[in-house]
């Protein structure tokens, strides 16, 4: 138990445990890396680390404390009740007097994306304004352990305008308080804030090592444990998670929006593919455009020629190839294009079926 159950960026797990090994914690860490990689995980575990009763510089899971801590792994049922307490119909005061906040130890938060309702959440969940107010009066409480850890899953949703609230407790760190933000890239976050943070950036494993956990924490035949580490990009989160049958199926239906795309086909079926797709509350809507840029990523390599690496959607290869056969470097690279504008605009609450459709629409004339 300890810090050697993480896999992979173990240079950034020396630092975090030398840092309290020497009793320098820095009061703003920052965690960037892409979903999945590991960097909630990383966040509880110095948590646990920070508060242990037993050890200095790692956990050793079975103090209260470290127990306690440990139920945060799945924030999920935590989420689910807090919204459940708050209310199906809570207005717009309700939801910034009652913030939603995950805690199991009263030393350790964990602060999420509010999507406000639980059976009718909203389209594009952020962090609210209570919820950083209460962080802001919490953080200069005295520990009931060692030290008080804040993490802010999915910091990149916050309001410019509601990060400057943030921004002040930066500006006047708590001597006994550690913030940990969590974050895709750093360039998501204000630079004032950016600048506050020790910043630590989480890489993607290799896919040996991914297929290795795989075959420690899933009962998965090999080949199953080698395609899901392949789709994963080296996220182990993402391997762990992933229905292979619904990837399929959802890839599948993504890599035929971009045939009906490029085809002469009748636009009512485009409309009525995307608008199924922005609906559909199985899947974010971010991890649908992933999937399209790893689509198009495919098709790039096709395209061009190169063998060097493996596809990042092997199990479609006789898919994809024909369809390679029927665009160039420069379709490709102008598709993903319109794909970035998409992605840049979803910050902006965006209408997603309009925004796919005008996608689909341009691959007509790019």
């Amino acid at each position: 138990m300890g810090f050697s159950e993480f896999i992979g960026n173990q240079r950034i797990v020396a630092a975090l445990r030398a840092m309290l090994a020497q009793g320098r914690v820095p009061h703003a860490l920052l965690f960037t890396g892409p979903r999945g990689v590991g960097k909630y995980l990383l966040a509880r575990m110095f948590a646990q680390a920070a508060n242990c009763e037993r050890l200095q510089d790692d956990f050793c899971g079975a103090c209260g404390p470290c127990r306690r801590i440990e139920q945060l792994a799945d924030p999920q049922p935590f989420i689910e009740q807090g919204l459940a307490e708050r209310g199906e119909a809570a207005d717009a005061a309700t939801v910034e007097r009652v913030p939603l906040i995950l805690q199991t130890h009263p030393d350790v938060w964990v602060l999420v994306p509010d999507p406000v309702r639980l059976s009718n959440p909203v389209a594009r969940p952020v962090i609210r304004m209570g919820q950083l107010r209460a962080v802001q009066r919490a953080a200069y409480f005295r520990p009931q352990a060692r030290r008080r850890v804040f993490i802010l899953d999915g910091a990149e949703t916050m309001r410019w305008d509601y990060a400057n609230i943030f921004l002040k407790i930066l500006e006047e760190p708590p001597e006994t308080a550690t913030l940990i933000l969590l974050a895709p890239s750093p360039d998501l976050l204000l630079p004032t804030i950016q600048s506050r943070c020790l910043k630590f950036h989480l890489a993607p494993l290799p896919a040996e090592q991914v297929e290795e956990l795989l075959g420690r924490k899933s009962k998965r035949k090999a080949a199953e444990r080698r395609l899901a580490a392949q789709l994963s990009g080296g996220r182990p989160g993402v391997a762990l998670a992933l229905d292979l049958e619904e990837s399929t199926r959802l890839r599948r239906e993504l890599l035929g929006l971009i045939e009906r795309g490029l085809a002469d086909g009748p636009w009512e079926e485009i409309f009525a593919q995307t608008s199924q797709l922005a609906r559909d509350e199985r899947e974010s809507f971010e991890n649908l455009l992933e999937l399209l840029y790893s689509l198009c990523t495919d098709l790039l390599e096709l395209s061009s020629g190169i063998r060097n690496q493996p596809l990042r959607n092997p199990d479609l290869q006789a898919e994809l190839e024909p369809l390679s056969q029927k665009v160039t470097v420069e379709w490709v690279c102008r598709a993903v294009g319109r794909l970035d504008e998409l992605h840049g605009r979803l910050r902006r609450n965006i209408h997603r079926q309009l925004g796919l459709e005008a996608v689909v629409i341009s691959l007509r004339g790019a």
